[in-house]
């Protein structure tokens, strides 16, 4: 009753964020209810993203490193291009790849801003440049279009009962940064993570098409690289499947979404 009490008082908020807080998704234009500030969601990625790096293992593997940062840079320049041509502000984007030492951990992830992690575990199935660049585009995409937003939206709507984050930063702390890293696909060191939705995870896919695209990288390498994923994914499932369900209509969708992508591909 009060969970039901504190939703129902929370109403005449979220009705008003409707009307000023709706954003729109690059590429597939979807309007979307976005409530927490790009700069307090920066602030908790810069934090965030320096605590995981610190309980992790870094790789030393030089040649894995340039790999990440070589395709990462291409990635992040084209990502910028897109969203200054479509009017998109790239103000709070300060780019940092990383590769995490950790061959049993099939993910990646990205947070607001462009901080991004790829874990060794996932590089025998990426292949090559262009596979990498499918799982880096489809993780920018998703912090592009600001799905942990909508996720951390709502979860902090249904647990809190409040619409700012710097009210709930302040009421529970340390529950809102575990929301964050749950909603950016970066804790698994807390063992929960919360997966996307199928219309975030079609949205990724075609965004992240584009992206790559533009960077250069061939967007028909997405169907052998989910061919691949889906192997791995037979037996004990990756982390990156479980969060990032595959179902077998996606290579359907992309090789529906490829037409637009072509349509952007930059060879280099």
């Amino acid at each position: 009753m009060k969970r039901r009490l504190r939703i129902h008082q929370a109403l005449p908020a979220v009705v008003i964020a409707l009307a000023i807080s709706c954003t729109t998704v690059p590429v597939t234009e979807r309007r979307q209810l976005t409530l927490l500030p790009d700069l307090q969601l920066v602030q908790l990625s810069v934090d965030n993203y320096g605590k995981v790096l610190h309980e992790a293992k870094l790789s030393q593997d030089q040649a894995k490193i340039d790999l990440v940062n070589r395709v990462g840079t291409r990635l992040a320049g084209a990502t910028e291009e897109y969203l200054r041509a479509h009017g998109y502000s790239t103000q709070y984007y300060q780019w940092e790849f990383s590769v995490i030492d950790d061959d049993e951990t099939i993910n990646a992830w990205c947070m607001p801003g462009g901080k991004v992690a790829v874990y060794t575990g996932i590089l025998p199935i990426t292949q090559n440049e262009d596979g990498l660049a499918v799982v880096m585009a489809h993780e920018i995409a998703h912090a592009v279009a600001r799905h942990g937003n909508e996720r951390m939206t709502q979860t902090l709507l249904l647990e809190l009962g409040e619409v700012a984050l710097s009210k709930a930063m302040q009421d529970r702390p340390q529950r809102t940064q575990d929301i964050f890293r749950q909603s950016y696909g970066a804790a698994s060191s807390l063992g929960v993570l919360l997966p996307y939705s199928r219309m975030h995870e079609s949205e990724a896919d075609r965004i992240g098409l584009t992206l790559m695209a533009m960077a250069g990288y061939d967007p028909r390498a997405a169907i052998p690289f989910w061919e691949r994923m889906n192997k791995a994914g037979s037996g004990r499932v990756p982390q990156f499947l479980s969060t990032h369900p595959a179902p077998q209509s996606r290579i359907q969708n992309i090789q529906y979404y490829l037409p637009e992508a072509m349509a952007a591909y930059r060879p280099r």
